[in-house]
């Protein structure tokens, strides 16, 4: 009896010992993202997913900071070196969380990295692919203020390449924010709602 009692104690032990390094890891890789380092958050994210292999956050993480950093690029090959490396890790997170409507925003973000290096031969493509995206997203969870804001800013996009008014799109982005007041999250290093990012979208809807 106290072999068992003492083989469960090393089994509780490393367990909080494993989620402790998990949460210092994931807090240091933020604290990177914070200080302008994405390729070192990145990398420290990319490490915590092999090490973490059934968690869907770190590699989301290194998908994101990659289809960040793949904006502004005028080297496709350099592009699509980003992308797809954001792509396979984008993969491992739905196959850890499926049906995530954060995952499948950031799908969305990827194929929107495409298309803005070049709209004419990535946009007619993906762009009704985004569409799609952003409606499951949104009837999964109609009251995610990302995926409400994601979508909101998404069409604005489509609006001002048409040469159309964004001002439909304001009240959605306010619909956002006020989603987000009321938001209670219980995951540890969920994505949050960054609520100054999204009062900078309202002022350009609103122009």
């Amino acid at each position: 009896m106290k072999k068992l009692l003492l083989i469960i104690a090393i089994f509780i032990a490393t367990g909080i010992s494993a989620q402790t390094k998990y949460q210092k890891g994931m807090q240091k890789a933020f604290d990177l993202w914070e200080k302008g380092k994405l390729t070192e958050a990145s990398q420290l994210f990319e490490r915590i997913s092999k090490a973490a292999p059934t968690k869907w956050l770190p590699s989301y993480y290194v998908a994101t900071i990659e289809i960040i950093e793949s904006f502004g690029l005028k080297d496709e090959a350099i592009l699509k070196a980003k992308l797809t490396k954001a792509q396979g890790f984008l993969d491992t997170a739905k196959s850890n969380s499926e049906n995530n409507p954060e995952i499948l925003v950031a799908q969305a973000f990827l194929n929107l990295g495409y298309i803005a290096f070049d709209g004419q031969k990535y946009g007619m493509t993906l762009s009704g692919e985004n569409n799609q995206l952003y409606a499951k997203a949104l009837q999964i969870a109609p009251k995610n203020p990302r995926v409400v804001l994601a979508q909101a800013e998404w069409n604005m996009g489509a609006a001002k390449f048409f040469g159309k008014s964004t001002k439909p799109y304001c009240a959605e982005i306010k619909r956002a924010i006020a989603l987000s007041k009321e938001e209670k999250i219980d995951i540890e290093f969920y994505p949050k709602f960054m609520i100054k990012r999204a009062e900078e979208v309202l002022k350009q809807c609103e122009k």
